[in-house]
């Protein structure tokens, strides 16, 4: 099992930075990629980005440009950099953990509101 915890999540107005951070714990050994997905209301679960283990990145057409995952192996730690923020940016932020086997681990989310 992989236990996921966001933190860093707030209310920042438009043009703002936040930075998020997900700290794993557990049988991370099997983790091979990490990722952060964020839900509006109303609306389902969208891919933000991707790291591996490599520290190679995806992102999201929608934020390319804008935000940075990066990860801290020691802390055991990933983290989401957002620049820039839009209104449209407003929602929960879940930290995902993928591991070799294809299981996915979900973190409790962090609200991001973002005012106009």
């Amino acid at each position: 099992q992989v236990q996921l915890v966001e933190s860093g999540g707030g209310l920042v107005q438009a043009g703002g930075s936040l930075r998020l951070s997900c700290a794993a714990s557990g049988s991370i050994f099997g983790v091979n990629v990490m990722g952060w997905y964020r839900q509006a209301p109303g609306q389902e679960r969208q891919l933000v980005g991707t790291i591996t283990l490599g520290g190679s990145t995806t992102y999201a057409d929608s934020v390319k440009g804008r935000v940075t995952i990066s990860r801290d192996d020691a802390k055991n730690t990933m983290y989401l950099q957002m620049n820039s923020l839009k209104p449209e940016d407003t929602a929960v932020y879940y930290c995902n953990a993928r591991s070799i086997f294809n299981r996915n681990y979900w973190g409790q989310g962090t609200q991001v509101p973002v005012s106009s």
